[in-house]
This record gives C-alpha cells, sequence and structure tokens, in this order.
C-alpha cells in the first residue's frame, strides 16, 4: 500500500459516518466437516455449550450489543438453527402446566433476543461471498458479522465499542487478537499503525494498513489476527462483487476489504484482551465446555469438584 493510499486511509471518511449499525448477519452455511458424523444431521451451530448451542451464545452478544435483527445466512439441512427461535407453544404449556419456571423462561429466552431472519446460501464459497447475500436486508447500512463459531465472555463485551468506533469513522471495524506465530497461517492478519488518539478511549485501537489471509508464518506483518467481528459499510457488497476468489478458491471477505482499504475506505480495528471461545474445531469447543461449565451457576461448583478428581485420579490414556 502507497504512503499517499494509507495518508488517505486515515483522513477518509465514509458516507455513512454517524450511522450505527441496528442489523447483524451471522454467515452459519458450512459444512463443519471437522465434527463429523455429529454434525452430519445437526449443525454445528446447535452443538450444546452445557445448556445453550452455541448459536444462541451469540445471538445472546449481538442483543447486548443492542442489536435487535439478526440474519442467519443458512445451508441445507439447517432449518433447525431457525427453529431454536421460535416459540415452542405445547412445550411451553406443558412446562406451565408443570409450574416449572425456571425452564419456561429458558424455553422462551431464545424467541425474546431478537427478531431473526434467514436466507440460504446455495454453495459455501467462501465468507465474503456468504456475506453478499445479505445485501438485500442489510441495503447501504452498516451492519455487524458475527462468525457462527465463536463469540466472548458477556463480562467483557466487544460489540459495543465496536459499534461506537465504526459510527465515528464510517469505515470498517475490526477485531483482533494476538496468536502465537505458528498460528497465523489460520487466520486474516493485518499489518498496523497507531491510530489517532481520539479513536482510543478505554480502548485499544489501531488503524490497520493492510491485510493478508492466512499468510505462512515467515510472510506474516503481525500477529494481530483477525477475530469473528466485523462491522462494515454498507459499501463492502460492492467491494465483494470486485473480489476474484482467493485462498481456496473462496471468495474472501478479507481481500474484499483489503480493496477498500487500498481505495481509501478508513479501517481500524480493536485489540482484544477479554475470553474468546472458539468452537470451529474440536479441541475449542471441548474447552469452552469446560470452562463455561466450570463457571455455571448452577452446575460449576459440582462439576469442579468432580474434574479435579478425574484429573488427580485418571488413568492412563486409552485409544478409542
Amino acid at each position: 500500500m502507497s504512503e499517499d493510499a494509507a495518508t488517505q486511509a486515515t483522513t477518509t471518511t465514509s458516507p455513512t459516518s454517524g450511522r450505527r449499525a441496528v442489523k447483524a448477519v451471522i454467515p452459519a452455511a458450512g459444512l463443519a466437516t471437522r465434527f463429523l458424523p455429529a454434525t452430519k444431521a445437526v449443525p454445528k451451530e446447535l452443538l450444546p455449550l452445557v445448556d445453550r448451542p452455541v448459536l444462541q451464545y451469540i445471538v445472546e452478544e449481538a442483543a447486548q450489543a443492542g442489536i435487535g435483527d439478526v440474519l442467519l445466512i443458512t445451508g441445507r439441512g439447517k432449518t433447525s438453527m431457525v427453529d431454536h427461535f421460535d416459540r415452542q407453544p405445547y412445550l411451553e404449556s406443558r412446562l406451565e402446566e408443570k409450574g416449572d419456571t425456571k425452564r419456561l423462561e429458558a424455553v422462551r429466552r431464545p424467541s425474546e433476543l431478537a427478531e431473526i431472519y434467514t436466507c440460504r446460501q446455495g454453495e459455501p464459497l467462501g465468507l465474503g461471498h456468504a456475506v453478499s447475500y445479505a445485501e438485500s436486508h442489510v441495503g447501504n447500512e452498516p451492519f455487524v458479522v458475527l462468525l457462527g463459531d465463536e463469540f466472548v465472555d458477556k463480562a467483557d463485551p466487544l460489540l459495543p465499542a465496536m459499534i461506537e468506533l465504526q459510527a465515528r469513522t464510517g469505515g470498517i471495524v475490526l477485531a483482533f487478537m494476538e496468536v502465537a506465530l505458528e498460528e497465523v497461517k489460520r487466520y486474516g492478519i493485518a499489518s498496523v499503525a497507531p491510530a489517532d488518539e481520539e479513536l482510543g478511549g478505554a480502548t485499544e485501537v489501531v488503524r490497520v494498513t493492510g491485510l493478508v489471509e492466512k499468510p505462512a508464518p515467515e510472510d506474516a506483518p503481525s500477529r494481530l489476527a483477525v477475530l469473528g467481528r466485523y462491522v462494515l459499510p454498507g459499501h463492502i457488497f460492492e467491494a465483494i462483487k470486485r473480489t476474484k476468489p482467493g485462498s481456496g478458491g473462496e471468495i474472501q471477505l478479507t481481500d474484499a476489504m483489503a480493496m477498500l482499504l487500498a481505495e481509501g475506505t478508513p479501517v481500524h480495528g480493536i485489540v482484544y484482551r477479554g475470553t474468546r471461545y472458539d468452537t470451529g474445531a474440536p479441541l475449542g469447543y471441548l474447552q469452552a465446555v469446560v470452562q463455561l461449565a466450570a463457571e455455571h451457576e448452577g452446575l460449576g461448583e459440582e462439576f469442579r469438584g468432580w474434574l479435579r478428581q478425574f484429573v488427580e485420579n485418571m488413568p492412563e490414556v486409552r485409544a478409542t
């Protein structure tokens, strides 16, 4: 990226500057091959984390940030994701008859979080391709994208600061986390520079000068990896249309964002230091289950006791 373009990126604001994102898009059409055969009939997004599916945690994160309109980009065999956020009159009536108010509230809660809309992506051809399906729903307004297999601790939220920053700059706002050098090949990686001081506030804000998708460790410009949270301006859709297939033969959102960056759209990032749960692979999913179970209000104390005893007395690992 040239010095002139970098300077332009720090000073140019989008026509959407000042508008706040009020809609969220969750791409969830992937095949989840790493979880087969468990995900042959059950969407990965509905795998349980103690007493709630992964997807509910993500919608709750959006709702906590004031987002009341959520579009699910689904695929074949994933209609049950929408069903989870629908009412279940028969089940609710049975729980009500039994006086089981705690479970009744838990069953009703998903339908009360947000208005849920859906559209189907015919074939998963990359994150950029999935996001493009949201154009008719979002229009030219800024919006949030949340990946369907990760979320952050509700006690340390991320989206409110991202939405506020995007409203001020009118451009693209990303979330970053620092990863080990050997892990950069799994993520979109950013090169960054200091942001204007007035943009920081209580958060760690950087100005993005470049983006590369899944670089080799020796080619990575930093160890700042893009988290699965984005706040995007409406003109991202036009950039996606101009984006050619990249890594893996897919249309990458990272490439579309890099195009807008080169053309002068301001891009900033917030470095997140809180707890992030990544359920996109079996190990991360199991870690999230254990951590959330250990912290669970009703089960945590008993589970932690059992876990300590299990680890202390664990027999030699047996192959299964």
